[in-house]
């Protein structure tokens, strides 16, 4: 169930019930002759092949290691440079939102020209999409890069004159443009999870309430977690929705708190560490009053009219396709909420129907936003979808029926061992690399730049799967230093399957990425403020609950 039974989880056209199978639900036999753990041995494809590299494992609690892995080390052909920025017309409160510095090359050398004449020579590089699942290698737009430095100093007094002169650029290492022949270095740490030897709990945890951020490590702390790893993809500016809230599905504990992003890749997980995979979710929910239908529902526990990573529906502006890092908007929705969205849910204008644990509806506001108490549940509607609730009266029966789709267009049921988290883009499927970056919305009609920065360019990763021993593995690397360079998505695949992993989906990463083995840090996140507070983390619990 969602919250109190007036939301309830369809399964399979009955109540709640069962386990969500995934399509890559059971585990799969070692290949023939195969006895090598490649988590603790072998080496990645990642940077030059000669590159050192060093391992170290150790137990965590049974059935669960962690090896550290560093590759490659201080490569003396990276410097610093400046890249020039392309004027945006708004700004995004998101730090990792890419900046605009890709165009087409008569575009790039226009510029190139005009910064040669204000004294500044300066020069326009190719940029290479590689290859994709869904999008071709070839041309991806071209950069403005200006200088060299040996350090990030120099190349920032070097931004001062530039911007003096009334340009804009910003200072970057050449280690992050994900060169196939960098030497490094990278530092790995891979968690991996034997549900033939766990006796623990694997699930996640979104703290207090939907609503508001914890931290991955204060996330381990209060639930006394041996590891905990951020998870899933959250809202983080205000004027995109609730900061905190999963920017696509999110079920804990076999509770469905967040719709999908329809049709992107989620990570399946089971509190006995068994049968975890990756499966493309979609969703379907009604408003019912007195067993009449009076509406599609369009969410569960976001603000209404703001969908962020869109992929909704048809009604969503500017489209109903997955598309990373935007906010779809819809004027009129119909939106659950449970006690779990936090003390209160959104205000503003349309219509509110307070429900009961019994589906009777125990107020109607015409106006959104109030308190809610444990055990109660509302759904607000918007817009024209207002008059769906027009008609509600105290002491009617007010239902909400919400289920998952998978893949093969059936209904999944979640029981309470069943936890699912948001990602994309996928990075393997049956033991195949397979990046999904167009489907996963990680294109941008018309601006290269967010695939540039988000896809191409090295970042901190967070991603996860499963091996070809039904073992679940979670991996962060650390990036945006000249110590860490972190991975490029295409790099993030190699290494998933350099890991052995046969199915892989890509995380939250970015200042995100973070991991913590009792309640601590053990890797740098990037962020300069520190460890950043995050919607979910995956937690490795010491006991079964």
């Amino acid at each position: 169930m969602v919250g109190a039974l007036a939301l309830t989880l369809l399964a399979g056209g009955g109540v709640l019930g069962g386990r969500l199978a995934p399509a890559t639900a059971q585990p799969r036999p070692a290949a023939v002759g195969s006895s090598v753990d490649p988590v603790r041995s072998g080496r990645l494809d990642l940077g030059a092949p000669d590159l050192p590299e060093a391992r170290s494992t150790r137990v965590l609690q049974p059935g669960v290691t962690l090896t550290e892995i560093s590759r490659g080390g201080a490569d003396a052909h990276l410097v610093w440079t400046l890249e020039a920025l392309i004027p945006a017309s708004s700004s995004s409160p998101d730090p990792d939102a890419p900046p605009r510095s890709i165009s087409d090359e008569a575009s790039a050398r226009a510029q190139a020209d005009r910064l040669a004449a204000k004294g500044f020579p300066a020069r326009v590089e190719r940029v290479a999409q590689p290859q994709a699942a869904d999008v071709p290698a070839g041309t991806l737009g071209y950069r403005v890069r200006l200088g060299s430095y040996p350090t990030k100093a120099e190349a920032d007094a070097a931004n001062a004159r530039l911007a003096a002169a009334g340009e804009h650029a910003s200072s970057v290492y050449t280690g992050w443009d994900g060169k196939p022949t960098d030497r490094g270095p990278w530092h790995l740490k891979v968690v991996t999870l034997d549900p033939r030897a766990f006796h623990g709990t694997l699930g996640a945890s979104y703290g207090p309430d939907l609503h508001d951020r914890e931290t991955t490590s204060e996330l381990s702390r209060d639930a006394g977690a041996t590891v905990g790893v951020n998870a899933g993809f959250f809202v983080l500016d205000p004027t995109a929705g609730a900061p905190g809230d999963p920017a696509g599905v999110g079920v804990y504990r076999g509770q469905l708190l967040s719709e999908p992003t329809n049709g992107r890749p989620a990570l399946v997980l089971h509190n006995d560490g068994s049968r975890t995979g990756v499966e493309r979710l979609t969703w379907q929910g009604k408003v019912s009053v007195n067993g009449r239908a009076v509406g599609r529902l369009d969410g569960v526990n976001r603000v209404p009219g703001l969908i962020r990573n869109c992929g909704g529906d048809a009604t969503d502006s500017p489209t109903a396709l997955p598309l990373h890092d935007v906010t779809c908007t819809d004027e009129s929705e119909l939106v659950a909420f449970t006690s779990q969205f936090g003390t209160r849910t959104p205000s503003g204008p349309g219509r509110e129907a307070v429900v009961d644990a019994h589906h009777v509806v125990r107020s109607v506001t015409a106006e959104r936003g109030t308190a809610l108490a444990p055990g109660l549940t509302t759904v607000q509607a918007t817009g024209t979808s207002a008059e769906a609730l027009a008609g509600v009266h105290v002491g009617d029966r007010l239902d909400v029926t919400a289920g998952l789709v998978g893949g093969d267009g059936h209904v999944r049921a979640t029981d309470r061992g069943t936890t699912i988290v948001n990602g994309g883009p996928q990075l393997m499927q049956g033991g195949q690399e397979r990046i999904t970056q167009q489907r996963d919305g990680m294109v941008h009609p018309g601006d290269p730049s967010f695939a540039y920065g988000w896809v191409v360019k090295r970042n901190p990763r967070t991603f996860a799967g499963v091996d070809a021993h039904g073992r679940t593995v979670i991996v962060t690397v650390d990036g945006r230093s000249t110590d860490d360079l972190g991975l490029s998505i295409p790099e993030a695949a190699d290494v998933a399957r350099s890991l052995g992993l046969v199915d892989a989906i890509n995380l939250d990463g970015g200042g995100s990425t973070t991991m913590a083995v009792g309640g601590q840090v053990v890797n740098h996140p990037s962020d300069a403020t520190g460890e950043r507070p995050v919607g979910d983390a995956l937690l490795v619990l010491p006991t079964r609950r």
